[in-house]
């Protein structure tokens, strides 16, 4: 189609809790559109109205409170400003909480289920009028990476809120991938360029686009809600980077699938930015890439084990074959990283006390450096154990890897796609772990 208008729609009284919505619309809209609502028109009201005509205005002389009880979990928080997930599976500031417009003391709630809303609105106003109708219930959102708000669908009967553009072909005759249009998102921004947001118009008509109406209500806007498993931005920045603290776990069972180096690399540049001693740089990672190459260093990490077991621990043979059981780690990894310790740049003390301290600083930033690691490699969706292996046989292990004498390994990295999802931690109550002098 090459046009259509939107109306507001005006002289809707004061909505209150158990008011007909359906008749309210219908008095208002017969002064407001010649010949009322015709076949193919789609109806696009605020959720503010829909929510008092259902009595979601509840009494909460503490607003956050009440954004409380409706939040699902926090997506970011900002000072004051919190984006949280909502009962209804909608993203936005405050939970959809809104004081304004709302008797003091009380604050209005979204619709319990806007999609139901909708449907129920496009019944009651087909069985007034007879018209084939969609009804589109809108809310004000911001956006990321975007300033300024706009009106948005939460709720929508009558009309697929996506348009499937993927398959066809563009005017050079090339076929579209990606494309799906937000078509509901569109209508609702388009239709509050006549409501505003301080016109008391909360109502308005869209005409000429009657081909979006369907026969059926439709699954309302519940397939415009991106899924946990698709959203590459589910957390803001402060609490991502405290999820992928928190949220990291060892690893120790992978599938078959290839590590992609790049993303280690990444997760090196990560680990090199880690603070160290006396503007020095004392990390190294050897990358074991090569399957020949891992396992080469693992057997004879493995005789090295077997001898200090036997000869200094004076371990039986069945002892010692329990007891590397726990490499079985590394070697089932498709891929292995091991952090180095240099320390150069380290200063010479002629004392043991001092001497001993410089080491550790760097030991420190070595331990921060892999930290660095772990966690980069889980936000790219890897798996990894830390296991000190590498520690006990540095001769052997500088030996196979042909590293520099002055390459200190501190443990092995294992890395890899984990073959089940590891299992949840309980939390640890930090008081447990501060003292306060």
């Amino acid at each position: 189609m090459s046009e259509f208008s939107v109306r507001g729609v005006t002289g809707l009284p004061e909505i209150a809790a158990g008011d007909d919505l359906g008749e309210l619309l219908l008095a208002a809209l017969g002064g407001s559109l010649r010949h009322g609502l015709q076949d193919g028109d789609i109806l696009l009201i605020t959720s503010k109205i829909v929510s008092k005509a259902e009595g979601r205005i509840v009494l909460a002389d503490d607003r956050e409170a009440a954004i409380d009880a409706e939040t699902v979990r926090v997506v970011a928080r900002r000072g004051r400003t919190r984006i949280v997930e909502n009962r209804q599976g909608l993203i936005m500031a405050a939970a959809g909480v809104d004081a304004s417009n709302t008797p003091p003391g009380t604050v209005l709630l979204l619709p319990e289920d806007p999609d139901a809303s909708a449907r129920a609105l496009r019944k009651r106003l087909g069985g007034l009028t007879g018209a084939r109708i969609a009804v589109v219930i809108t809310d004000t959102f911001g956006r990321p990476w975007r300033n300024g708000l706009t009106d948005v669908a939460i709720g929508a009967a009558g009309l697929d809120a996506l348009e499937d553009h993927r398959g066809r072909t563009d005017s050079h005759g090339n076929e579209l991938a990606m494309t799906v249009t937000a078509t509901a998102d569109e209508l609702a921004a388009a239709a509050d360029l006549v409501k505003g947001k301080t016109s008391g118009m909360p109502v308005a008509v869209l005409r000429g686009l009657g081909h979006l109406v369907t026969e059926e209500d439709g699954a309302g806007v519940r397939p415009m809600i991106r899924s946990a498993t698709e959203d590459m931005f589910r957390l803001g920045t402060s609490e991502a980077i405290r999820e992928a603290v928190t949220g990291r776990r060892t690893v120790r069972r992978f599938t078959d699938e290839p590590v992609d180096g790049t993303a280690v690399r990444r997760a090196v540049a990560a680990a090199i930015t880690a603070p160290a001693p006396h503007h020095t740089t004392p990390w190294r990672f050897v990358l074991v890439e090569s399957a020949e190459t891992r396992t080469r260093l693992l057997d004879a990490m493995l005789a090295a084990w077997n001898e200090d077991l036997r000869t200094l621990d004076g371990w039986t043979d069945t002892q010692v074959s329990t007891r590397v059981r726990r490499g079985d780690v590394l070697r089932n990894a498709p891929y292995l990283v091991v952090p180095c310790l240099l320390m150069e740049g380290s200063h010479d003390y002629p004392d043991a006390r001092r001497a001993a301290a410089e080491r550790e600083m760097f030991v420190v930033a070595m331990g921060a450096a892999v930290e660095n690691l772990l966690v980069t490699l889980s936000g790219e969706g890897l798996g990894t154990a830390w296991v000190s292996s590498t520690m006990f046989c540095r001769d052997t292990v500088r030996e196979v890897l042909a590293l520099p004498e002055g390459w200190d390994p501190m443990g092995a990295v294992a890395v890899g796609h984990p073959a089940a999802p590891a299992p949840e931690r309980a939390p640890r109550d930090a008081e447990a772990f501060i003292e306060v002098r």
